[in-house]
């Protein structure tokens, strides 16, 4: 099997693409949902999201092992924040949210793998 190159950018990484992916989809996602949720669960399952890429993002600059995991432990927090309010959505029959659940699922798979390669 060929060995891969070392990403030189977060933007290498297939989580971060993954998760840039699920955010886009977020915001896409909440276009529909009713205006008073503006500030309220609009803004918290944007926000919840874009932590996601944005956490993935930082982790990969720092230098020591402990700080890169921190970083993407609290990726790892977000997804679940993310998923928590695309249920909530989902319940609220604001969208449906299976798609993106799916993508939620992906990510976090994609981010527990690349930690435990990471650690060892």
């Amino acid at each position: 099997m060929a060995k891969r190159e070392p990403a030189k950018s977060f933007r290498d990484l297939i989580v971060w693409q993954k998760a840039h992916q699920l955010a886009l989809g977020v915001y896409k996602m909440t276009k529909s949902f009713p205006k008073e949720e503006l500030y309220g669960s609009t803004s918290q399952v944007k926000r919840s999201s874009v932590s996601v890429a944005a956490n993935i993002a930082e982790g990969f600059k720092k230098k020591g092992k402990a700080d890169k995991l921190r970083f993407f432990n609290i990726a790892q927090g977000s997804l679940s924040e993310t998923e928590y309010y695309l249920i909530l959505a989902n319940d609220l029959e604001y969208f449906n949210t299976d798609l993106l659940i799916e993508d939620v699922i992906e990510v976090g798979r994609l981010l527990e793998s690349y930690m435990s390669a990471f650690e060892n």
